[in-house]
């Protein structure tokens, strides 16, 4: 992982985003020009690169006081087991470390181990909810 470069700085364009979730087969890479608009608009964006290859990505939104609501994890599956989402889940956690709370909703069961080792717990009695506005046939 020494040859990672980690940055907070929206550096990144729509087709790397784009590439990137669709290397790990998420719906919002189908739309790349309303991905990188939600990404340049988001409070925080982690990025982690090799060389000029987009190799992961996290984001936060927040309401610049209170809370901070992670929202993406991912890294490509060939980068899986390096630690570069481990790394940037702690830059998210150092940046917001005065807010009161910062929440993760991991999308698939099998990740909240995962957060639970970056020092997130379930919430007491809480769920998860979504509404979907898309069907996966457009």
């Amino acid at each position: 992982m020494n040859d990672i470069v980690f940055t907070l700085e929206k550096t990144f364009t729509a087709r790397e985003v784009q590439e990137l979730f669709l290397s790990v087969n998420w719906i919002s890479g189908k739309y790349p020009q309303r991905l990188y608009k939600a990404l340049m608009g988001s409070s925080t964006v982690v990025t982690a690169r090799h060389g000029d290859l987009l190799v992961g990505l996290a984001r936060a939104v927040d309401d610049g006081e209170l809370l901070a609501y992670i929202h993406y994890v991912l890294v490509r599956p060939e980068y899986h087991g390096q630690g570069i989402a481990s790394k940037m889940i702690e830059l998210l956690k150092k940046k917001y470390e005065n807010y009161l709370y910062i929440e993760v909703m991991p999308e698939d069961s099998k990740n909240i181990g995962f957060y639970q080792k970056s020092g997130f717990s379930l919430m007491n009695d809480g769920a998860a909810m979504q509404l979907c506005n898309f069907s996966d046939e457009r």
